[in-house]
């Protein structure tokens, strides 16, 4: 996962709210089937969009506080952060296409 950064609470603010390009922020946890169903989608759009986008992973066990801060209840959630915004959200495994054409708007 060269293109994707695990992050933490602590390092959230600097690396998605203040960041200055979106930011695909997914929630998972190891334990979650889902979650490694749509991991190399995450990988392969966080390859392709490299350069125009950031991506993270915020294992939710780990990182309780920014996942309930942000509503997650349900995992995979993805979201699309543009100027400390959340801009879009995703529930659970999505296809490809959809989640490109998300990054496409908040690129926009």
């Amino acid at each position: 996962m060269a293109n994707v950064t695990e992050l933490n609470e602590k390092d959230f603010e600097t690396e998605v709210l203040q960041f200055s390009q979106p930011v695909l922020v997914d929630f998972w946890a190891p334990w979650c089937g889902p979650c490694r169903m749509i991991a190399p989608v995450v990988e392969e759009l966080a390859t392709e969009n490299a350069g125009n986008l950031k991506v993270v992973k915020i294992n939710i066990d780990d990182s309780p506080n920014v996942a309930s801060s942000y509503g997650v209840s349900s995992i995979p959630t993805l979201m699309i952060f543009k100027g400390g915004e959340v801009v879009d959200r995703f529930v659970g495994v999505q296809p490809k296409n959809r989640l490109q054409t998300a990054i496409d708007q908040a690129n926009g």
